[in-house]
């Protein structure tokens, strides 16, 4: 697992607290540029460390020799005495409110000087009592805010980001997947049913229960351990990171019935022994039974074919139809992550990215891709490095020399353009023509504002062909704008613009309940990463695992298209809309 995002938390804590104590402004924003260009960096810093010491973490933009030994000493030692100093002197409450989005250092610096806030507890009481709101600079509206941005953040207490949790789950599965004794591995619970959010984060490995104690000791001896909490014969317990991981080692015999019970959901498992019970068997986690005897428990197959339906992928356990589907042999044939032609969405360096254009080329060739649409912002993002219209059409030249030198694969003109005020689009349509791919995106929205005229107009323009994570949310952080759903997908099918999973482990957007609502209205959905470093691409897979939740088939995206299919739908809107 990557050093990346743990050491770019630790900058942006020892930034946050920097702030608070009212450290130099360009020390302060040191620490935070540092910190986004290793949270973005391809390659484990942890490698690059050790294969050209801090002379290769100074060779990164924003890195210089200072902060440089401080990751350093960071990943020599596990410590780093300066976040350790720094942190001594902010009360620790505040800096952990300082994770609370929209809770920023100023905000608590305030409040600490002007009110004596020095714990949670306190914070809570000027936000209620209104002393915080009467200070200027504050006001009710804006204590409002900062309310719901807490109620937010406290909601996920305790839930871990899917996209966090995959490439721990991915490792340690891979890894404990080589030991001879292991006949098989799998993620359960929320994980494996690919919900945005997981839980617990439990892993079953199949195996002779003689072997489990090997099994586990080698779980608990992962060098990503940062703490054991447990170690049994087939029952395993560490912290990888800041997250707990639990392991248990289940007989072959049980195998099945166990993952079942494991992967969940709840409501699908009640759902189902209720099923089983009507026919006058017993379902557990050690397997099927029919008074006393055993009937099914080695393979989930055969746990569902016991009460007399078919194997129903995880990612649909949510008891939203789909136990119904499976006893009428109407289950869907889900988009499969295997099926993936090609990355919809990807940012370079000509705007807020990290690659160079033939990176992303090289990236997506590997990855065994047709074609990747580099869709850079528009000019009004000055915030995010958005082109204007010559920097885009230069853009579009070096596209050009790249996909004439490179075999196999196939950039896309492309721009994440963005949805004024008024709807109109961030380039005239002579721009917007010299395309191959147009996603449009609102990205900044008045309070309370609602955006659905400003997507409707989009879509009425011919040469918009998606668009992008549609409610703006950001997962545990914002809770996105104010859209009607139902008015774009209606929209959506009329224009036959498509709407996009946005596969960015923090937007997954659209969500699985709106996805299948646009299956459901012939919509159709382009998946794409949002990708602003090459160390991004695999999130593919959050996007597919969210298009298979959404009940999504393969007719259902247009990724799954081969490069002159798509090519040639991609033009269908312009010609029936012109």
């Amino acid at each position: 697992m990557r050093k990346n995002e743990e050491i770019a938390e630790i900058l942006d804590r020892l930034a946050d607290a920097l702030e608070f104590l009212g450290e130099i402004p360009y020390k302060v924003r040191a620490y935070r540029k540092a910190a986004r260009v290793i949270e973005n960096y391809p390659e484990d810093i942890e490698e690059l460390y050790r294969r050209r010491g801090a002379g290769g973490l100074m060779d990164l933009p924003g890195v210089g020799e200072r902060i440089a030994k401080k990751i350093a000493e960071y990943l020599e030692t596990g410590r780093m005495r300066k976040y350790e100093e720094v942190m001594a002197q902010v009360p620790k409450d505040l800096i952990d409110l300082l994770s609370v989005p929209g809770i920023g250092p100023r905000t608590l610096k305030v409040a600490y000087e002007k009110l004596g806030v020095r714990t949670k507890e306190d914070f809570r009481r000027v936000l209620e009592d209104g002393s915080l709101a009467r200070l200027p600079g504050f006001g009710p509206k804006k204590v409002a805010n900062i309310k719901r941005a807490l109620q937010l953040y406290e909601r996920m207490a305790g839930r871990i980001p899917l996209g966090l949790a995959y490439p721990i789950v991915q490792n340690i599965v891979g890894e404990l997947g080589k030991i001879p004794e292991v006949l098989e591995i799998h993620p359960a619970g929320s994980f494996r049913r690919m919900k945005e959010t997981v839980g617990d984060i439990d892993i079953l490995a199949c195996a002779d229960p003689k072997d489990g104690r090997k099994i586990i000791e080698e779980f608990v001896s992962l060098p990503e351990v940062v703490q054991v909490l447990a170690a049994g014969d087939t029952k395993g317990s560490a912290v990888f990171g800041k997250y707990q991981v639990d392991l248990r080692v289940i007989p072959p015999q049980s195998y099945g019935a166990a993952l079942q019970y494991f992967t969940g959901s709840k409501q699908h498992n009640i759902h189902l022994r209720t099923i089983a019970r009507a026919k006058g068997l017993k379902i557990s986690e050690y397997g099927v039974f029919k008074g006393n005897e055993k009937v099914a428990g080695k393979t989930e197959e055969e746990v569902y074919a016991a009460v007399g339906m078919l194997w129903i992928p995880p990612e649909l356990r949510e008891d939203r139809g789909e136990i119904e589907a499976a006893m009428e042999g109407k289950l869907p044939d889900l988009v499969d992550y295997g099926d993936i032609k090609g990355d919809l969405h990807v940012h370079s360096h000509y705007s807020d990215g990290t690659a160079t254009l033939e990176e992303i080329a090289l990236a997506a060739l590997k990855m065994g891709y047709e074609y990747v649409a580099v869709c850079d912002h528009s000019q009004s993002v000055k915030y995010a490095g958005g082109l204007d219209i010559d920097t885009l059409r230069a853009k579009n030249r070096e596209i050009d020399r790249i996909n004439a030198s490179l075999k196999g694969i196939r950039l896309l003109k492309g721009t994440e353009v963005d949805i004024l005020p008024d709807g109109s689009l961030d380039y005239p349509d002579e721009v917007l023509a010299e395309l191959d791919f147009v996603i449009a995106a609102v990205h900044t929205w008045r309070k309370d504002e609602d955006v659905t005229e400003r997507i409707v107009k989009a879509m009425e323009n011919p040469f918009v062909h998606a668009i992008a994570h549609p409610t703006g949310r950001l997962i545990g952080k914002r809770e996105g704008c104010r859209v009607d759903m139902e008015e774009v997908v209606r929209k959506a099918r009329e224009t036959g613009t498509f709407l996009e999973i946005n596969g960015y482990y923090e937007r997954l957007d659209l969500n699985d309940v709106n996805a299948r609502l646009a299956k459901e209205n012939g919509v159709k959905i382009t998946l794409g990463t949002d990708t602003h470093q090459i160390g991004q691409l695999w999130q593919m897979r959050l996007a597919v695992g969210t298009a298979r939740r959404g009940w999504l088939e393969k007719g259902d995206v247009i990724n799954v298209l081969g490069l002159e299919e798509l090519l040639s739908v991609l033009r269908v809107k312009r010609r029936e809309c012109s």
